[in-house]
């Protein structure tokens, strides 16, 4: 019997496409323990893995800090991946230890497990549910003036976290080294070949295994002969209430239905009269929502796209932040999608209506739909561990 821990940080586009692979670990016989957060224990502990809570170790931060932190402030996010460490180190490298896995399988930005697993000596697979990057890659992430400075301005913070970090027998060369993985790293990547851009660049030990989705039989029913409009900006930066009542105004009482996700923290009584063709809910089973969309306005989340083109549902881009860019420009380059030119009533009907108009962006988001689901999902990254075990 096999022994696979997993690692993730607390991230619904992290942490999801990893489920549907521990379920097929466990259904064929092996151990998994998953060191998570509480929020995603029920899901877990429901698949027959171990769930272990991390949150007590998590420094504390606030919804407004997180935000900033998510793909905005890099030195920040160092800092709290690094204090993690710290804090998990007693605790996890004792019962690793014990466990004696055969692997661990972390996040790509969950530097802790790949952090402990060097430390011990422990085989290490990073599970990839972004793009995956190298140096040339990473050119194409077209970070802001505001993003650059930043990172120029907290190195001297970085690099003092990575003296914390030496100092407690962790070798790290510099902050690279523990971002980015080489062509040495065996990595499981939630996208195609085709998606992935750049992918000759990428050794063999990339396995571009498509997007791991789980199985869903809700659906949304629209009204017959109308067209159906899904729009969410995902689970993190959700709170854009300017953006919300932005599309009620760009699409009140018109031709389309439309179903708006706003998130937890948005008041949907804040967004005033709603008019009938609309549908506002704090949370929606997107995987079912997807599966009757004909336009999906996003964020451009890696995850909220991958399941997008899944469902072969062509898309209005609306990119958050210099990782969102980058997956965006992509869907753009393959004819899958427009860029929004501006977040205005008159921009977002412009763009649905082109993409409606022309089928030339549903017959692209259908071939990617094919390309992703011969990938192998799931199934294929849970033989690409075990095969990296034998």
């Amino acid at each position: 019997m096999i022994k696979i821990v997993f690692f993730s940080i607390p991230a619904h586009g992290h942490t999801n496409p990893t489920l549907p692979v521990v379920a097929e670990l466990v259904n064929r016989g092996h151990d998994v323990w998953y060191y998570s957060f509480l929020e995603f224990k029920g899901k877990i502990e429901g698949l027959g893995a171990k769930f272990i809570p991390c949150d007590e170790f998590l420094p504390p931060i606030s919804q407004e800090e997180l935000d900033r932190k998510a793909g905005k402030d890099f030195a920040a996010l160092i800092e709290m991946i690094v204090d993690t460490t710290i804090a998990l180190d007693e605790k996890v490298c004792t019962e690793l230890r014990d466990i004696q896995p055969d692997c661990i399988v972390s996040d790509s930005l969950c530097f802790w497990g790949k952090l402990f697993a060097k430390k011990l000596g422990i085989p290490y697979i990073c599970s990839t549910t972004t793009f995956a990057f190298n140096r040339h890659t990473a050119k194409l992430m077209k970070r802001s003036i505001k993003e650059i400075l930043g990172m120029i301005t907290g190195m001297p913070r970085i690099n003092k976290k990575l003296e914390l970090l030496r100092s407690h027998g962790y070798e790290v060369e510099n902050f690279i080294s523990i971002i980015q993985n080489d062509n040495e790293t065996d990595t499981i990547v939630y996208t195609s070949k085709k998606f992935q851009p750049m992918a000759e660049t990428f050794s063999d030990r990339y396995s571009f295994v498509g997007p791991s989705i789980r199985q869903s039989s809700e659906a949304f029913e629209g009204r017959e002969g109308r067209k159906f409009i899904y729009i969410s900006l995902g689970t993190v930066l959700n709170q854009n209430k300017d953006f919300y009542q932005n599309c009620i105004h760009a699409f009140a009482d018109n031709r389309y239905d439309i179903l708006m996700s706003v998130g937890d923290k948005t008041e949907i009584d804040s967004l005033g009269r709603l008019p009938d063709n609309f549908t506002v809910q704090n949370r929606v089973d997107q995987l079912g929502i997807l599966q009757k969309a004909d336009v999906f306005i996003t964020h451009c989340g890696m995850n909220s796209v991958n399941e997008s083109l899944y469902y072969g549902v062509p898309m209005v881009l609306f990119p958050l932040h210099s990782e969102q860019r980058a997956v965006a420009e992509r869907v753009a380059e393959l004819g899958a999608g427009i860029k929004l030119k501006g977040k205005q009533p008159k921009h977002l009907e412009k763009a649905v209506s082109a993409v409606l108009a022309n089928g030339t962006y549903l017959e692209n988001a259908r071939d990617l739909s094919e390309d992703f689901r011969n990938a192998g999902g799931a199934v294929e990254a849970a033989n690409v561990i075990l095969d990296k075990i034998k």
